[in-house]
């Protein structure tokens, strides 16, 4: 029989068949696939036996490592636009992110409630502005008031979804609003207005043919797994310039010359190119990092014969029978001189 996997609790599975029976089963995970290091996420379809046991892990569709899921039609990414206000940054490093990973995103902004007319009215513009070129679909929300969540729906309808954004955007609030399910939703804190988590573990809430993983918010995610010189083509702006650059290998920076990046920032929104000279600084530092390693491991390393050898320390190496006969003789010669 085969199940998704609706939620990781310590060593429990929590998994729904598909055969449309409602009943979650409680699972284990077999001592085989331990194993063999089988990593088993939320949304993947596993094979179960006596209802009890997980005994294989299906083809993926496609996946995330943060968070760590799996089977996805659509990343939804939250926004607030106040309390916390929007971080450009921080929005464009989830959409670097998932156009790396291949998944389709649509982008959520919410508190619109917190806003006067004419503040909301410019907020928007600029967002659309930057963001609607890039052909993102689009929503303005209130969890409060409700408004938004018509058109929100539509574009999630019949979808398996996850929600990335930073704690205290109103996930959760955006979930109770939809799925009248109650789920905890923090205060923003008054010292540094970000939130605070109140989802502590991955779990898919489904209801009207939606599903959506409810997971733990997170701010930390680096570019450590791209080389700088890859990292333009997760930049549409960039990707649509750099063949027309004189250097195959230019990196776009003040620093280029001929660059038709920067003969065109005027055509590319400020706050997108400062993202991407942000997280270039973090590539660049992720391949000097792998440099160091690999630099290492050849100091440790010898190659004969298309073979590795590992490298024995000068001062850990036994000497050869003729490297000590020569030493002994050295210091006969030696002793027979100072007479």
């Amino acid at each position: 029989m085969q199940g998704q996997v609706y939620k990781i609790h310590s060593d429990f599975y929590y998994v729904k068949p598909i055969d449309g029976n409602d009943v979650i089963l409680t699972c284990k995970l077999r001592e085989v696939l331990k194993k063999q290091k089988i990593k088993i996420k939320v949304g993947d379809i596993v094979e179960i036996e006596n209802d009890s046991a997980i005994v294989g892990l299906l083809e993926r569709k496609n996946t995330l490592p943060r968070p760590n899921v799996s089977n996805l039609d659509l990343v939804v990414v939250v926004s607030s636009l106040l309390e916390p206000a929007v971080d450009y940054i921080q929005l464009d490093r989830y959409l670097t992110f998932l156009k790396f990973h291949k998944i389709p995103v649509l982008l959520c902004f919410n508190k619109d409630d917190l806003l006067d007319k004419n503040s909301f009215e410019k907020a928007q513009k600029e967002i659309l502005s930057i963001y609607k070129p890039l052909g993102y679909d689009i929503v303005f929300t209130s969890a409060l008031l409700k408004s938004g969540l018509g058109d929100f729906k539509e574009l999630i309808k019949g979808k398996t979804i996850v929600f990335l954004g930073l704690s205290g955007v109103g996930k959760s609030s955006i979930l109770n609003a939809l799925s009248k399910k109650i789920l905890r939703v923090g205060s923003v804190s008054q010292k540094n207005k970000r939130g605070t988590h109140t989802t502590r573990h991955c779990e898919i809430i489904e209801f009207e043919g939606i599903k959506i993983m409810d997971t733990p918010g997170f701010s930390r995610l680096t570019f450590d797994f791209i080389l700088p010189k890859d990292l333009g083509d997760l930049f549409d702006e960039i990707k649509n310039l750099k063949s027309l650059c004189k250097y195959s290998d230019c990196l776009h920076t003040d620093e280029d010359e001929d660059c038709a990046v920067i003969k065109n920032l005027n055509k590319i929104p400020i706050s997108r190119y400062q993202s991407y000279l942000s997280f270039l600084k973090e590539a660049k530092e992720f391949k000097q990092k792998v440099t160091n390693e690999s630099q290492k491991e050849e100091d440790f390393v010898k190659k004969h014969l298309d073979k590795n050898f590992v490298k024995i320390s000068s001062k850990k190496r036994s000497l050869s029978r003729k490297k000590i006969k020569q030493n002994t003789r050295n210091i006969h010669y030696s002793e027979e001189s100072d007479d």
